[in-house]
């Protein structure tokens, strides 16, 4: 069973794409249809990749399917419980032949590591870093999806995406990049001519709804929180220093000016004596 599922195709979309060149300058041709989510959206998958500058076969996984996918609706979960992955940097090349707005969604679940700091990897498009060390697990935990959604625009030969511009010939290339931390992979990809305002939400998640609502209070109260977060962070070194400004002695000095002044005179006196 094929486990890419990289060609997503809306009956009636407005940006029709396919893969691009495949190994020996043929097509990638695509596997049988394997998903049909209740949407109508259609994907398929492709055992190919370009890695290093040329199109080779690249590793998939089925390890997910035992696994019931968090956030997604019981149609999709196959798409989160396969992927492709390689022990380098690889892509995909996407033709595009009209200008436009653009999303690109890219679809992700951890199904095999329990921890953050196992797989950790950046995704690049077209020379620009869209999505900069992923951990998956980090962002949402075990077997949960998570979609990266990363808006664009090609218009006048011009690719604008997260602020940066650059040259655009006709292609999107979409890179996993290689990391320090195990493999990069991808579950499921697709490009959707529109708005963020178009792409299908996952399901909410509870914990992460509640992990989210924390961050936003602790942002909220930055006086307070600054404060408390630099106390608790200062490191204490031996007791605690007595602060010599803490009681006020003024007043115990005072019978001790009166005598050292009635004492100089007197002792003037005798001296002339």
């Amino acid at each position: 069973m094929l486990a890419a599922f990289w060609t997503r195709q809306r009956r009636a979309q407005a940006a029709r794409w396919s893969p691009g060149a495949g190994p020996r300058g043929g097509k990638v041709q695509p596997a049988a249809l394997l998903h049909a989510p209740v949407r109508g959206w259609l994907f398929k998958g492709s055992d190919t990749s370009r890695s290093r500058g040329r199109w080779e076969i690249i590793g998939s996984s089925d390890y997910g399917m035992k696994l019931p996918i968090l956030r997604s609706n019981a149609e999709d979960q196959i798409l989160y419980q396969t992927e492709r992955y390689n022990e380098e940097t690889f892509g995909y090349e996407v033709p595009i032949k009209e200008e436009g707005d653009y999303v690109l969604v890219l679809k992700f679940a951890e199904v095999y590591f329990a921890q953050s700091q196992q797989k950790v990897f950046d995704v690049r498009l077209n020379g620009h870093v869209v999505v900069k060390d992923l951990d998956i697990f980090d962002r949402v935990g075990h077997s949960t999806a998570h979609d990266e959604i990363i808006p664009m625009s090609i218009k006048k030969g011009k690719l604008s995406v997260q602020g940066e511009v650059s040259t655009f010939t006709g292609k999107l290339h979409i890179e996993f990049v290689k990391g320090y931390y195990d493999n990069p992979k991808i579950c499921a990809l697709y490009i959707l001519q529109g708005t963020v305002e178009d792409v299908p939400k996952l399901q909410p998640h509870p914990g992460l709804e509640k992990k989210e609502e924390d961050d936003d209070e602790d942002d909220y109260d930055d006086g307070s929180s600054v404060k408390k977060q630099a106390n608790k962070n200062r490191v204490q070194s031996g007791p605690r220093t007595p602060n010599p400004y803490a009681s006020d002695n003024s007043s115990l000095m005072f019978p001790i000016l009166v005598a050292f002044g009635v004492f100089i005179p007197t002792l003037f006196c005798l001296c002339r004596l």
